[in-house]
């Protein structure tokens, strides 16, 4: 892959949320001239179409058209930023080329789904590579906190649910967990992050004082799901009664983060590195 730099025109595969909103502004910043993006009807931010060159809206399935979107652009290299919602990732109505694509799957999740679209792409001159070089200034690391500090009891359930988190990741059911006096209430599975962290909120009872980790799995494939977190799921944390979520150091991403900061502090809520 030439430099990040050097790169003056991209495709944007763009899923739901901020983060394809972010990313086109991080990319112009750092000298992208040229983007053009897929967007999917349901899931992209329709705001998206003012920071782009180009939008080609197409529904979830719909493979052909997508990589005909960046190869009719003569666009060699593309990102995929944002989540396709898992409900709609699996009730895709496939075209032919996508049929043919799944139906060559021995396991159908999201990784080997998304996996084979890069496999796709790249057989008509289209690579998908890693956003991250984009994206590494809204990846917190180090000793990065927000909201008030944390107690001896909650760093370690931190180092509880790290340990527990990255093994459930390596299984391949989910990269979050939610915990609380060294035992675990809540694992990630198909519903999502948010349900996950409402559901473990709920089950530390009425005190609440859950603590819950993110992580990303081990040989994690960046190119696309980079774990990703935003002011909605500080408000999913604060609704359930989760007081800690702890991010995996320089491997998940944070959006808003002015936003979250206030209100982290405001709702007592701490978000920290490990």
């Amino acid at each position: 892959m030439r430099e990040n730099n050097a790169i003056e025109s991209l495709g944007i595969i763009a899923g739901n949320r901020s983060l394809p909103l972010e990313f086109s502004r991080q990319a112009r910043a750092a000298g992208v001239k040229k983007l053009v993006a897929v967007a999917f009807e349901n899931e992209t931010e329709p705001e998206l179409a003012k920071l782009v060159d180009e939008i080609v809206w197409l529904k979830v399935g719909q493979l052909g058209k997508m990589i005909s979107a960046f190869t009719d652009r003569k666009i060699s290299q593309c990102v995929m930023v944002g989540q396709i919602a898992p409900k709609n990732l699996f009730d895709l109505r496939p075209d032919l080329r996508a049929m043919g694509m799944l139906f060559r799957l021995k396991e159908k999740n999201a990784h080997t789904i998304f996996g084979a679209i890069a496999d796709e792409l790249k057989k008509d001159g289209v690579e998908l590579i890693e956003a991250t070089p984009w994206l590494k200034p809204l990846m917190p690391s180090g000793d990065f906190h927000l909201g008030p500090k944390i107690s001896g009891e909650q760093k370690a359930d931190v180092e509880f649910g790290f340990k527990i988190a990255k093994e459930v990741s390596r299984l391949e059911i989910g990269q979050t967990v939610v915990v609380k006096n060294g035992a675990v209430l809540a694992v990630e599975g198909f519903e999502g992050t948010d349900k996950c962290l409402a559901r473990g909120g709920e089950l530390a009872g009425r005190d609440g004082g859950a603590v819950a980790v993110k992580v990303a799995k081990v040989g994690h494939d960046m190119r696309f799901d980079i774990p990703c977190i935003g002011l909605r799921t500080l408000e999913t944390c604060a609704a359930s009664g989760v007081a800690v979520l702890a991010l995996e150091s320089g491997r998940t991403l944070l959006l808003e983060q002015e936003t979250c900061a206030q209100f982290a502090k405001k709702n007592k809520i701490s978000l920290t590195t490990i």
